[in-house]
């Protein structure tokens, strides 16, 4: 049974959920606010999350960002915001999904089994690559034995080229695979973590290779 946590300052936008939830077999707890989500994460075992954006005493980008300091569980963050701005901040920090409002409830529920069928169909994994290791279940990036600091963003890219290795991958397809939306925008936002990576690979910077007219791909041999 899939466990959920509700985050919303508004009690009737969690009903609304809980009601769609209980109907699809959930099990549902609930919190007012980011203070009280990241105290139940820290006790509780949660499949997935829930978490609005504005709310009081701790917003939902800081609530976010704590939670997965304390466990890589699914979140999908629900907003009345729609810029591109916000999306992107939220999907840096490593959420699954993101919802604005208003939204559907049906959606919603669908948009929670997709991010908590995607956890579960996370493997342990290490990839190595001459001094270059990459844990995916522990989300470390190690090279010369030194960890290496990256957002969350940007170890799901890595993730994502290593996975299909020395297979040109489009920025369309790195931005369905990896930032999980549909994106309008412009390429820059693939391009941009792509310049970041490279700088963060230090000595394997060339590991990414851009293909031209298309996008990227990690090649090495082994």
């Amino acid at each position: 049974m899939i466990k959920l946590l509700i985050v919303d300052d508004e009690i009737k936008i969690r009903e609304v959920i809980k009601e769609y939830a209980l109907v699809s077999g959930f099990e549902c707890d609930e919190a007012e606010d980011g203070v009280e989500a990241v105290e139940k994460i820290k006790t509780g075992n949660y499949d997935v999350v829930i978490l609005d954006i504005m709310m009081p005493n701790l917003d939902g980008y800081t609530a976010c960002r704590q939670i997965k300091e304390i466990k890589d569980i699914p979140v999908i963050m629900l907003s009345a915001r729609q810029e591109e701005f916000d999306k992107l901040l939220g999907f840096e920090l490593g959420i699954d999904d993101y919802v604005t409002k208003p939204f559907s409830p049906r959606e919603l529920i669908a948009r929670v089994k997709v991010a908590v069928e995607r956890s579960k169909g996370k493997k342990h994994s290490v990839y190595r690559f001459d001094t270059l290791e990459i844990d995916i279940t522990g989300r470390n990036l190690i090279i010369d034995e030194e960890r290496v600091t990256v957002t969350p963003k940007e170890f799901d890219l890595l993730v994502y080229l290593v996975q299909h290795k020395n297979q040109a991958l489009s920025r369309d397809v790195l931005l369905d695979k990896v930032w999980n939306y549909n994106y309008f925008g412009d390429y820059r936002t693939v391009d941009t973590h792509i310049k970041m990576l490279r700088q963060n690979l230090g000595p394997y910077r060339d590991y990414i290779v851009t293909v031209r007219g298309t996008g990227y791909k990690f090649e090495a041999d082994n």
